[in-house]
């Protein structure tokens, strides 16, 4: 928490231009699809009737968001886009809780990364709204009620990349930044750890849970 104004950059020039990349949250994020890809191969093996507990872990998070998407989906939709949302959860999840580990930074805490994400869900959603509809009929939705209303639907839809994705920034980053003043008031005593307790563990799965579900919404909204 202590190094949350400082930014660990790679800077690439490109004919002429600087890239310039945030390291902090590149190596986190790579950290936090090891740690799944390792969780789902530990998950997968050696599996049995009686299941170990990273087994039980891994079938409720699958179950319980396999029925989730069924509930919003249909059926056999559901099998295409259950994992799309099990994998976002999931990753959501890690990467919130991540940074109660010592020297460890949540990658949602940057900007970039919840962006991207909703940048990606609003595509999937809208490809998969054509896919369902036909072109036509997915382009004569934005003409309604009346075809000058037009202007404001694509608004709308726009705007909804920027909703879910600045909340989840606010929530991480102002989580973040409420436990590193409070452990300089009270010198990293009483409150630190209720707070992380409540920010990273409650607040990082609650806000895990929102992106996903209006993730899942959206594509709901478009393919019916």
């Amino acid at each position: 928490m202590e190094d949350l104004g400082r930014i660990s950059q790679l800077v690439i020039p490109i004919m002429g231009h600087d890239m310039v990349f945030n390291l902090n949250v590149i190596i986190m994020t790579w950290i936090v699809m090891g740690l799944l890809v390792f969780f789902g191969i530990m998950a997968s093996r050696k599996r049995n009737v009686l299941p170990n507990p990273v087994q039980v872990v891994g079938e409720l998070l699958v179950s319980n968001l396999y029925g989730l998407t069924e509930d919003a989906l249909n059926k056999e939709r559901s099998k295409s886009y259950s994992p799309l949302i099990t994998a976002l959860f999931m990753f959501l999840l890690l990467s919130n809780w991540i940074g109660m580990i010592p020297h460890m930074h949540e990658p949602t805490k940057d900007l970039n990364t919840p962006l991207s994400l909703g940048f990606m869900g609003f595509v999937i959603a809208h490809y998969a709204g054509i896919r369902a509809k036909g072109f036509k009929n997915y382009a004569k939705a934005y003409f309604e009620p009346i075809f000058f209303m037009a202007p404001l639907n694509i608004i709308g839809e726009v705007s909804k990349v920027i909703s879910i994705s600045f909340r989840l920034f606010g929530n991480i980053m102002g989580g973040s930044i409420i436990i590193l003043v409070v452990s300089h008031l009270v010198f990293s005593l009483v409150l630190p750890p209720f707070l992380n307790a409540f920010f990273v563990i409650f607040i990082g799965a609650i806000q895990a849970f929102v992106f996903t579900m209006l993730t899942l919404v959206y594509i709901a909204v478009q393919v019916n």
